[in-house]
């Protein structure tokens, strides 16, 4: 079978340049590269690593010949600095870490030196790929998990490769830029500072993958490190609801750092199940069966012990404005509901980042009810991309038909609304409690406008009552979102809602909504005039879904209030 055609979109069929220097790309015009996220993918090697896995686990000389054609077939068809290939650092730190466990995993070959160690290809691209990222790093507000991946594909290929006379100066280089990344990157409760959810779990598997790469290579992280790592475990193993499913906040492609077994994997019981191998995991933690690279990783390390682990859930993140609430484990099935006044993204452009302050998440045993619709895609449709990012893709509340912050292009941001948490109370387990915030994104109109919610949460009693104020002069033009999951079956009855779905043992769960009356209510589904009505249950993918939007007005000193029962 003849190698992939590394340049080819699958989607538009068009084929991004091959022979162009890498710097004259204009890798963000999809006239150019086609859907440069699809272009890419197949060239982070995933596919390698498996093939490599396979070999490993068969003796199968066909997986190894296959994996070891794919790799001859790129290097020849990507010299240096030539091709779409070469335009993005975390491309090329993600394609240095597959290479890594393609060797290690076809170890047992008779030809794989003659694959890598002595083709002089091999080495060539290996320390190109290293000069590139020496020379050409992600800085500035693109320093994002960009440049996590950078640091974190260059240490580990210098300690498996090292071959060169710059090998020492790269590893020296990259380990003191990763730790310095970590810590920039990183909240000191653990939280990722670009507040999408989906990246915190690259950039915890980044991380480590290359402190475990670095202990095997007898050079550890320094113990700040593995402590800043340990923190972002356990603040995922926080969040997630009773499926082990994280906050669909901010934008998600779904990126891995590695991947040896199927890709369909819960990334997140992955990673849990790495952090009990290399951290141990508290009594709260929820339980996570251990997969092939999670086993193959803690392997090559030794278990550390981590002092001063929180001894029962964490459920508020203040420096990040996560507060998770969920019912007790007493009061029937689980309720979880996130909500958020942090920060509205990380650096000046806020990449990863949507219009969603004040928002929520509300699932049911880990049924999606009210939810964060996703990304979809990053620049390849833009309507539907200013939808999945925009205030009434979400949860919350518009003020005269603006987002709360500002585009200024598919990843970017040029105005970022501010939150703040005014009140918070509840009993240690989050539990039940009583939640307060506002943000002042809408300051920007004439006169100003402040937005302020309330979350009352009473899991015993099994219902959320949400509260909407405006502070702002005369009535403002309002619309309140609602967005149901896929899974949620509905009938709107003048301001009632009533929600059917299936629940996990195959029976039929409902809830009663009861909207607020001063506003006019409709349910929208797959509108595409405008954008309404959808959600993504993955990158690239895109489902119809309900819609619940109220149209209406607003003034200071009324309030909008919306119970959610169940």
């Amino acid at each position: 079978m003849a190698a992939p055609d590394w340049f080819l979109d699958p989607l538009s069929g068009r084929r991004a340049p091959q022979a162009e220097y890498c710097f004259s790309i204009n890798h963000r015009n999809e006239n150019v590269t086609g859907n440069v996220k699809q272009v890419w993918e197949l060239s982070r090697h995933h596919h390698l690593t498996v093939l490599a896995g396979a070999y490993a686990l068969t003796g199968d000389r066909r997986y190894a010949e296959r994996a070891g054609s794919h790799l001859q077939s790129w290097w020849q068809e990507n010299p240096f600095l030539s091709g779409i290939h070469w335009t993005s650092g975390i491309e090329l730190g993600i394609r240095l870490i597959s290479w890594v466990w393609t060797r290690r995993l076809l170890d047992g070959w008779d030809e794989v030196q003659g694959l890598f160690e002595q083709n002089e290809l091999a080495r060539k691209q290996i320390w190109w790929h290293q000069t590139y990222l020496s020379g050409f790093r992600s800085r500035g507000s693109s320093a994002n998990n960009h440049v996590v991946a950078e640091a974190a594909g260059q240490l580990v290929a210098a300690l498996a490769f090292p071959w060169f006379e710059e090998s020492t100066a790269w590893a020296d280089e990259s380990a003191s830029l990763l730790r310095q990344e970590l810590a920039s990157n990183t909240f000191p409760s653990g939280v990722n500072r670009e507040l999408a959810f989906d990246y915190h779990g690259l950039v915890a598997e980044l991380g480590l993958i290359a402190s475990v790469e670095a202990e095997h290579a007898g050079r550890p992280l320094p113990d700040a490190t593995g402590r800043s790592l340990c923190r972002m475990l356990d603040v995922a193993a926080a969040c997630l609801d009773s499926g082990l499913r994280a906050p669909r906040q901010g934008d998600s492609d779904e990126g891995r750092a590695l991947v040896i077994g199927s890709p369909e994997s819960n990334r997140w019981e992955a990673l849990l199940a790495l952090g009990q191998a290399l951290f141990g995991a508290p009594e709260w933690w929820p339980p996570a069966q251990p997969g092939i690279a999670s086993t193959l990783l803690s392997a090559l390390a030794r278990r550390r012990h981590e002092p001063d682990r929180p001894a029962r859930r964490p459920w508020h993140f203040d420096d990040a404005g996560i507060t998770i609430f969920r019912s007790g484990s007493a009061d029937g099935p689980e309720i979880w509901c996130r909500c958020d006044s942090g920060p509205h993204g990380f650096l000046s452009i806020a990449a990863h980042a949507h219009a969603d302050a004040l928002s929520i998440e509300v699932r049911h045993d880990g049924t999606e009810i009210l939810t964060d619709p996703g990304t979809y895609c990053y620049s390849s449709d833009p309507p539907f991309r200013r939808y999945f990012r925009s205030t009434i893709g979400h949860n919350t509340l518009e003020v005269r038909g603006q987002d709360q912050s500002t585009s200024g292009g598919p990843t970017m941001w040029i105005r970022h609304a501010e939150s703040r948490l005014t009140s918070l109370e509840s009993p240690p387990d989050g539990d039940e409690g009583r939640w307060v915030a506002e943000h002042y994104g809408y300051r920007t109109l004439d006169p100003p406008v402040t937005h302020r919610r309330t979350v009352e949460f009473q899991g015993k009693q099994r219902f959320i009552e949400i509260t909407d104020e405006v502070d702002g002069t005369g009535r403002l033009p309002v619309r309140l979102a609602f967005h149901l999951g896929p899974a949620v079956d509905v009938n709107l009855d003048g301001c009632v809602l009533i929600l059917r779905w299936q629940d996990t043992d195959g029976g039929e769960a409902t809830a009663t909504m009861t909207l607020p009356s001063s506003l006019s209510w409709s349910l929208v589904r797959a509108s595409s005039d405008p954008v309404l009505g959808w959600y993504s249950p993955a990158f690239g993918q895109k489902v119809p879904a309900t819609d619940v939007i109220g149209v209406g007005s607003a003034t200071a000193g009324s309030s909008l209030r919306t119970r959610l029962a169940f």
